[in-house]
């Protein structure tokens, strides 16, 4: 068994969370004393990352860095987006820590489940990854929508873990291995898959959110399922061609159709099926010209190189090395 590294952070991601942040600092401060206390990490912190929040949180985090020695944060200059405001926190941690924990800022994934990612990863797990072990807490909806979204990731060739979203252990290297990806199109849970090193599952129960509101929406959740499918797989782009193949085998057998009935000397009747089929097809052509599309602006904002982020401010065991901006 490896010995124990010095230093674990906590990285958690904020966008408007007043209204859990108190219990959040008051859950994670007393795991970090306590796996101090256990001997499984020499130091444990938190790194709260503020992406551009509206209302109070940032001074909430001002306060927990004053009040609470593992408490430090990061603001933003301006809403970058989770993935984003998740890059920043690991990229700080990636050279201030030996392994470093992502979670939400609502606590809906297990706290406790974090003390056994650290047991994986003192055994030699490099990646460990949270997995739900089911989704009763979800709406059928949700619950639904995201086993579809997992199988189509699957169907699409993306390398992803059944189940786990954001919630995940990773070790020094793994983190350093991260930050060699130059991509601004993040979906992480396919980036951290991807990188190869020995890995673990935790297994755990999703609670209920215990206070504020879902930042999730169904607007933002069928964007985020676009960019992973399209971050990490080429295969809408497989489809367009064997769809225009289709459309031509059945234009092969409608020319024949008409030139068979033409020496018949039959008329062809066809107002209802011509306009039907005139729809489909400029509604198929519609939808290959915006799959296309999507793919052009990923390059688009890829080829520009622009910094993921800007720091504003630090708090806390922050203060010292924050950098200014992403790279």
């Amino acid at each position: 068994m490896n010995t124990p590294s010095k230093r674990l952070l906590l990285v958690v991601p904020c966008y408007n969370e007043e209204a859990v942040l108190e219990e959040t600092t008051s859950r994670l401060t007393a795991l970090c004393r306590r796996l101090r206390a256990e001997g499984a990490v020499d130091e444990a912190g938190i790194v709260y990352v503020d992406d551009g929040s509206r209302d109070r949180t940032w001074s909430l985090i001002e306060q927990f860095s004053a009040d609470f020695p593992e408490v430090g944060g990061l603001k933003l200059a301006h809403n970058v987006g989770h993935q984003q405001a998740l890059w920043a926190g690991l990229a700080y941690a990636a050279h201030r820590a030996d392994a470093a924990v992502s979670i939400d800022a609502d606590l809906q994934d297990d706290v406790e489940a974090i003390a056994e990612m650290v047991a994986r990863w003192n055994e030699g797990s490099d990646i460990v990854f949270g997995v739900r072990r089911e989704r009763k807490t979800d709406t059928r909806f949700k619950r639904t929508t995201a086993l579809a979204f997992y199988s189509l990731m699957r169907r699409m060739n993306g390398n992803i873990v059944y189940n786990h979203a954001d919630f995940r252990l990773m070790s020094r290297r793994a983190l350093e291995a991260l930050m060699d990806f130059p991509e601004r199109n993040l979906f992480l849970r396919g980036m951290v898959a991807s990188l190869g090193f020995p890995t673990a599952k935790v297994y755990y129960d999703r609670q209920e959110r215990f206070a504020g509101e879902s930042k999730y929406p169904l607007r933002k959740m069928l964007a985020f399922a676009l960019d992973g499918i399209t971050s990490f797989s080429v295969r809408p782009l497989q489809y367009i061609s064997l769809l225009g193949l289709a459309f031509m085998a059945i234009s092969l057998c409608a020319i024949v159709y008409g030139i068979v009935v033409w020496f018949e000397g039959r008329t062809i009747a066809g107002w209802t099926s011509l306009l039907v089929s005139l729809w489909f097809i400029g509604g198929a052509v519609l939808l290959a010209c915006g799959i296309i599309g999507e793919y052009v602006g990923k390059i688009y904002i890829e080829v520009k190189h622009r910094p993921r982020y800007f720091i504003e401010q630090a708090a806390g065991t922050c203060e010292k090395g924050a950098q200014a901006r992403s790279e």
